[in-house]
């Protein structure tokens, strides 16, 4: 079963809230409009229609170099 995680902060047409984690408490790089949205792990959980998640919080966003 993947683990799967809340997303909060970043852009607002961050399509996913909901994705999933590999492995847990690591930094997520998320693809968006050519670059990376970068999410770190917080402590808190969130509530959502697939259970409790932990919230990653939106700290920096990358270019990707072409």
């Amino acid at each position: 079963m993947t683990s799967k995680a809340f997303l909060e902060g970043g852009p607002d047409d961050l399509r996913e809230r909901i994705v999933p984690i590999t492995p847990p408490g690591q930094e997520l790089k998320i693809p968006h409009r050519g670059g990376y949205e970068h999410f770190k792990v917080t402590s808190r959980l969130q509530d959502s229609v697939e259970g409790q998640l932990p919230v990653y919080e939106w700290w920096e966003r990358t270019e990707i170099a072409e």
